[in-house]
C-alpha cells in the first residue's frame, strides 16, 4: 500500500465568527512563511441579469484603492509587505489570496480587510479595469480551445452555472460605476465567506485579530440555487475556419461530498494522469489522432461532472471523437491493477507538494471548507486514495456508467457525435 509520511505536521483549526465569516487555519511548524485564502461567496453564477462579467471587474477594481489608501498606496503596502497576490473570481466565488512572510501576517490581513470590506472603487479607474475585462474576453478569439470550453460549460449548465467569469461583451459595455458600488454592498457580505490560513501563524492571535478586523461587518448576499445540468445531452458546434478542430466533452460525474469521489478521481486519473495514462497512449501514441488529449473531474458545490478534451485536425476530427468517446465508456470495462497504481503515485506526488506550500494548502483548505463544510487531513485524503482499487473503481462504473454526452466543437468542420 502505498503512504504518505508525516502529512498532518498539525490539525486545522476552526472558529466561527457571529457574523457567519469561518475561520480554518492549518499552523505549519518549521514554515517561514504563512498564506490566506479569502473566500467569498460571490461568483458569476450571482451576478445581476445583464451585467455578466461585472464581478471579475469588480475584484481588479478592489485592488485600485482601498481604505484610505489610493491605488498607487495600495500597492506599495502590499510591496512592502513582500506579498505574492493571488485570487480572482469564479462560478460560485471570488477569492482574495497571498502569501508572505509569517510576521508580516497580522499587517497584510489588515490590508486586505480594506480591500475586501472598504474598496474605493474609483470613479477614474473603473473604465480601465472594464477595458481590461473586454481584453480578456477577446482574448478567447485567439484562444479556441478556451472559447470552446466557455461554450461547452453554458451548454452544460443551462442555468447560471453556465456563466462564464469572463462575462459577455453586452454585460460588461452595459456595466456603470454604480452597479459596480451597489453590488459590492450587495453581495460581498460576510455570511458564508471564509478566511482560510496556512503556515507560520499563532491561531488564537490571528483569531482576535480576524475579529477586530472583521467582526462588525454584518450582511447575507444572495444565496445560490443548486447547480443543474442539461436533462438531455446536445452537440454544438462552432464555425471558426481553423486549421485545428477543438473537441470539448461533458458529462455527469460525482460531487465532492460523494462516498464515491476518490474512486472517480483515481479512474479519471488513469484516464489522464500523465504519458502513461489512457487517452495519451491510445488516442495520441497508439493512433496519432492528436496533439494533445486530456480529461478532468470537476466539482461545484452539490455537483459533480466530468470534462474531455481533444485538439486535432479537421481530416481526424471524426475519428477523434469517435476515439474519445470510446475510451471515455471504456473506463467502465475494467482498469488494472498497475494503472491503479501509477494513478495513486501521481495523485500522492500532488499531496506531498500540497504539503510543501502554505499558500496551495490555504487555498485547498478553504475549498474544502466550502464544499464539504469541513477540512480534510492530508492522512484522510491520503487513506481515501489507498482504498481505492481495480474491484471499487469497477462497482464505480456499475452506479455511474459514463454516458449522456454534451459536445462541443470549434473548428471548419461539424461532427456526429456516437451514442
Amino acid at each position: 500500500m502505498l503512504s504518505l509520511s508525516q502529512t498532518s505536521t498539525a490539525a486545522t483549526r476552526t472558529h466561527q465568527l457571529a457574523n457567519g465569516i469561518t475561520i480554518v487555519a492549518e499552523p505549519m511548524p518549521g514554515k517561514r512563511a504563512a498564506a490566506w485564502a479569502f473566500l467569498i461567496p460571490a461568483g458569476s453564477a450571482t451576478e445581476p441579469p445583464g451585467r455578466e462579467g461585472l464581478t471579475s471587474v469588480l475584484e481588479g477594481l478592489s485592488y485600485r484603492g482601498a481604505g484610505g489608501r489610493n491605488s498607487r498606496e495600495l500597492s506599495d503596502a502590499l510591496d512592502d509587505l513582500g506579498i505574492d497576490r493571488g485570487g480572482g473570481s469564479d462560478v460560485e466565488y471570488t477569492t482574495y489570496g497571498g502569501a508572505t512572510l509569517g510576521d508580516y501576517l497580522a499587517d497584510a490581513l489588515t490590508v486586505y480587510a480594506d480591500i475586501i470590506r472598504r474598496p474605493q472603487l474609483p470613479a477614474d479607474e473603473w473604465e480601465a479595469q472594464r477595458d481590461l475585462a473586454l481584453q480578456a474576453l477577446d482574448s478567447l478569439e485567439d484562444a479556441p480551445a478556451r472559447k470552446m470550453f466557455v461554450q461547452l460549460r453554458r451548454l452544460y449548465f443551462p442555468d447560471n452555472y453556465g456563466r462564464s467569469p469572463y462575462g459577455t461583451r453586452e454585460g460588461l459595455n452595459a456595466l456603470t460605476l454604480e452597479d459596480l458600488r451597489r453590488d459590492h454592498a450587495a453581495r460581498f457580505r460576510p455570511a458564508g465567506a471564509i478566511i482560510a490560513l496556512a503556515g507560520n501563524l499563532d491561531f488564537e492571535a490571528i483569531v482576535s485579530h480576524l475579529e477586530t478586523l472583521f467582526g462588525d461587518w454584518q450582511g447575507a448576499g444572495p444565496k445560490a440555487e443548486q447547480p443543474h445540468p442539461v436533462p438531455q445531452p446536445v452537440y454544438h458546434h462552432i464555425v471558426q475556419e481553423t486549421a485545428q478542430e477543438q473537441i470539448g466533452v461533458a458529462y455527469p460525474g460525482v460531487p465532492s461530498t460523494d462516498p464515491d469521489f476518490y474512486n472517480h478521481r483515481v479512474a479519471t486519473s488513469v484516464l489522464s494522469g500523465g504519458m502513461g495514462a489512457r487517452l495519451f497512449t491510445e488516442v495520441r501514441e497508439k493512433r496519432g489522432l492528436v496533439y494533445s488529449v486530456s480529461a478532468s473531474a470537476a466539482t461545484l458545490r452539490g455537483c459533480g461532472f466530468n470534462l474531455a478534451y481533444a485538439g486535432t485536425t479537421p481530416e481526424r476530427s471524426q475519428e477523434t471523437l469517435d476515439v474519445l468517446i470510446g475510451e471515455l465508456q471504456r473506463i467502465a470495462d475494467g482498469v488494472t491493477p498497475d494503472e491503479v497504481e501509477r494513478a495513486k503515485i501521481g495523485m500522492l506526488s500532488s499531496l506531498v507538494m500540497q504539503e510543501e506550500s502554505s499558500r496551495a494548502r490555504a487555498g485547498a483548505i478553504a475549498r474544502d471548507q466550502f464544499m464539504l463544510g469541513r477540512v480534510r487531513s492530508l492522512d484522510e485524503i491520503t487513506e481515501a486514495i489507498n482504498a481505492v482499487t481495480p474491484d471499487t473503481i469497477a462497482a464505480f462504473y456499475a452506479a455511474h456508467p459514463p454516458r449522456d454526452f454534451t459536445v462541443v466543437t470549434l473548428g471548419p468542420k461539424e461532427l456526429t457525435v456516437p451514442r
